[in-house]
């Protein structure tokens, strides 16, 4: 059979940055010649950075991506990498060298998201996303006209497939009449984003579409942060009978080859099919003469916890460097979000640019103050102890605060301090809240929520435990000292507002309320629905009610990770004047 040497380009690339990406693109090309590769793909708008949401409804942007992979080709034939083929995902318009459709209030020339084939210095051909999401954190029918072909090229006797991501993800479309194409290789560029065990799924797809498509699959993935998404890599390639022969690392930047042994291309089909036209282009009719295959490989699953922690490094770190931060600052209290949120930093960029303050209060206990003093020692970042009732009294004083309003006064002191640095330094701050309590509203706006990134929006607080856990357990094994300390990890976590409060003084435990989270958040189940699974009428009363009120607060608050198939913000999108109310009472009653 014929041979073909494929790389897998997965890159770390920034929306926006044309020039940036370009270069990024230039060097994986030449990496992957030196490495004898005769075809290299690069993900789904690694042009221009995914997702480019409104972005690519300014004409300007749409332009210069289309300018730019014109002037890529050249450029890399200039550099004497023309002889590669070269897939790139860019942003066209429908009435340039991608095919569209028109759509009422959305004729040709509307934007569409295309992959670029590029040889000898032009862009040969470009394939047309034809599936456009919009579901969850994607709204590209807002953004994109869809393709109605799949386009075949034939390189060096072999017939490659093209689709873009959530054609795979689909049923029907290009993905469907790829065996009528007669490819020997169904090639997939991606910006698939993460979420926990996506990997799996991810990986069943894969080898269900191999199989159905007849023929090998590629599956490359962009991997990076940006904004709240995360992109993992984990790059694939399945044989035609749906055996997974390679696997890319997740969450690390670098290109995978694969040698393929294909079935030799035969006539040049073409036509429509299932309404797809197929449009079949010949770049190298001649087979290679045969040479040594390099032996693929297979990276490792990560553990759950590995590989959520993972993202959360991954997207911090992202989120600082390519909106030109150089440090963070954190509000360090020795409880177990602050301690792992720091613990996160320290790993993303390095614990001399992380900045932890403590602010102790009135009610702040010895065990906290040390246990922040403790967790700096252990990773090395920057500690400063700043009192807070200096500056607290003179509030109460004027304002003759009290209860739940002196509570939060504490917060927002604290806020102002963080912020205060910040201005003054340029960290960027970190809130350190996590999903459970950001679903019930338990924190304080314009105290605890204030910041610029949240490491922890999307991570439940059960989850917090295991990943601190995890962590440490880690750290033992790599023969270092665990982060975290021990103490933070076991008390029972207290906001430390009032004297012995506790956070089940507000709420039921974590596990009974992540448990019921679950069902309410992620899964959308109604209040009867919940009553049935054997939630007490009266906690799922309380717990609704807190999460529907909340809403406010979640729209202002920082940008996070998305780690679960719920996120909010980007997922989970609630109106904030809303007089809907379940009523778990009435719902028993029936």
């Amino acid at each position: 059979m014929p041979q073909l040497r494929v790389a897998l380009a997965q890159i770390d690339v920034t929306v926006g940055d044309i020039d940036g990406n370009t270069d990024k693109i230039v060097a994986w090309t030449r990496n992957a010649v030196e490495q004898g590769a005769h075809v290299v793909a690069f993900p789904e708008l690694g042009l221009t950075g995914y997702p480019v949401e409104d972005l690519a409804l300014r004409a300007s942007f749409v332009d210069a991506s289309q300018a730019r992979i014109k002037s890529l080709a050249k450029r890399l034939a200039d550099d004497g990498l023309g002889d590669i083929v070269v897939i790139c995902g860019y942003l066209d318009r429908a009435s340039g060298t991608a095919m569209g459709i028109d759509r009422l209030g959305r004729p040709k020339g509307s934007p569409t998201n295309s992959a670029a084939v590029i040889h000898h210095g032009e862009v040969v051909t470009s394939a047309v996303k034809h599936h456009l999401p919009n579901y969850g954190v994607f709204d590209e029918f807002r953004h994109f006209v869809p393709g109605n072909t799949l386009q075949v090229v034939r390189v060096h006797g072999i017939d490659v497939a093209l689709v873009i991501c959530e054609d795979l993800w689909q049923d029907g479309g290009p993905v469907a009449v790829t065996r009528e194409a007669g490819a020997g290789l169904l090639l997939v560029i991606n910006s698939s984003p993460y979420e926990a065990n996506k990997d799996d799924v991810r990986g069943d797809l894969v080898r269900r579409r191999a199989r159905e498509a007849g023929c090998a699959l590629a599956y490359v993935n962009l991997v990076g942060g940006q904004d709240e998404l995360v992109f993992d890599g984990d790059s694939l390639v399945a044989d035609a009978d749906g055996t997974v022969i390679a696997r890319a690392p997740q969450f690390e930047q670098g290109s995978m080859i694969v040698d393929l042994d294909l079935p030799a291309a035969v006539g040049t089909p073409s036509g429509t099919h299932k309404g797809i036209e197929i449009v079949h282009t010949v770049l190298q009719s001649g087979e290679l003469a045969p040479y040594e295959a390099m032996t693929p490989s297979i990276a490792p699953r990560l553990p759950d916890e590995a590989e959520m922690y993972g993202a959360i490094v991954l997207g911090l770190r992202d989120y600082v460097q390519k909106n030109g931060f150089k440090s963070v600052l954190l509000g360090l209290s020795g409880g177990i979000d602050s301690s792992l949120v720091a613990a996160i930093a320290c790993d993303a960029i390095g614990s001399e640019n992380v900045f932890g303050i403590s602010n102790p209060s009135v009610y702040s206990s010895d065990h906290s103050k040390d246990d922040a003093a403790e967790l700096a020692a252990r990773t090395g970042l920057n500690y400063r102890v700043i009192p807070i009732q200096p500056m607290v009294q003179p509030f109460l004083d004027t304002l003759g605060l009290t209860g739940l309003a002196e509570e939060n006064l504490q917060a927002r002191v604290r806020a102002v301090i963080w912020m205060g640095l910040s201005n003054s330094d340029g960290h960027l701050v970190l809130a350190c809240g996590n999903k459970s309590e950001l679903s019930v509203g338990y924190s304080t706006i314009y105290g605890d929520a204030v910041g610029g990134y949240a490491p922890l929006k999307d991570l439940p607080k059960t989850l917090v435990w295991r990943l601190a856990k995890w962590r440490n357990e880690d750290a033992t094994a790599r023969g270092q000292q665990p982060p975290i300390p021990e103490n933070s990890i076991v008390k029972p976590p207290s906001a430390e507002l009032r004297p012995g409060q506790q956070d089940t003084d507000s709420l039921p435990p974590y596990d009974l309320l992540d448990d019921m989270l679950d069902d309410y958040v992620e899964q959308d189940r109604g209040s009867a629905e919940l009553v049935a699974a054997g939630f007490g009428t009266e906690l799922v009363t309380k717990v609704i009610q807190l999460v529907d009120k909340a809403e406010y607060k979640r729209r202002q608050y920082p940008p996070g990770p998305k780690l679960t198939h719920k996120a909010f913000g980007r997922d989970r999108r609630l109106p904030i004047t809303n007089a809907w109310r379940e009523d778990a009472r009435k719902a028993a009653e029936h």
